[in-house]
Parts: structure tokens; sequence; C-alpha cells
């Protein structure tokens, strides 16, 4: 098992950048894929980014790609939401979630998701 825990949120003017960060407990870390989603008030969850558990294998939600870039440090156990160019349809409760995934691959389907943290607000103003 393990267990993630978001840190980094806040509120940032537009064109603002925030760094999210996804602190992983466990010795095997480097097995999980990780992801991150978000869901605004009286909205479904959504996918935003996710990363292989090398790191080898991004895949970002259309909404965010080229303004976001996931990373991850297994020797740390942490994963990192770089987010720039903010906009204020990005303000959401950001999470971030594991699942154990032997093939190396990334998951953008939340139901695939095991593990979650408890979320971390951002909050962009226009």
């Amino acid at each position: 098992q393990v267990q993630v825990v978001e840190s980094g949120g806040g509120l940032v003017q537009a064109g603002g950048s925030l760094r999210l960060s996804c602190a992983a407990s466990g010795r095997t870390f480097s097995r999980y894929t990780v992801g991150w989603f978000r869901q605004a008030p009286g909205q479904e969850r959504e996918f935003v980014a996710a990363v292989s558990r090398s790191g080898g294998v991004t895949a970002y939600a259309t909404s965010v790609k080229g303004r976001f870039t996931i990373s991850r440090d297994n020797t740390e156990s942490t994963v990192i939401l770089q987010m720039n160019s903010l906009k204020p349809e990005d303000t959401a409760v950001y999470y971030c979630a594991a699942v154990n995934d032997y093939r190396g691959a990334v998951r953008t389907n939340r139901d695939e998701y095991d593990y979650w943290g408890q979320g971390t607000q951002v909050t962009v103003s226009s």
C-alpha cells in the first residue's frame, strides 16, 4: 500500500504559477503510476496529468497541455505538478492518486486509481 499527501496549493493571480507536490509513503513507490485530478464545485473530478512509474511516460488533459508539467523523483517518493500560465478555470481542489501498475503505463481514468490524497485547494483570481 501507499499513502499520498498533497501540498503546494494556494491563491494566485491569472498568469501566475504554482508547484504542487505529492509525497508518498512506502518503500515501493516506483511501482506506482501517479496521477493528478481536480474537482471544481459542482463538477465531477477530472483528469489533469499522469506519470508512469519510471517517469518516462506522461499524459495530460487537453486543457492543461503546454501549461502544466508532471514529473517524479522515485528516490524522494515525490511527484511534482508544475502549473504555469494559470487561468481562473484552473480553480479547483487538486488530488494526487496512485495505482500499482506492473505494465508501467499511465492511466487517465480516475476509477482505476486506488489510493487518494485529501486534496489541496488551488484558486486562480482574474
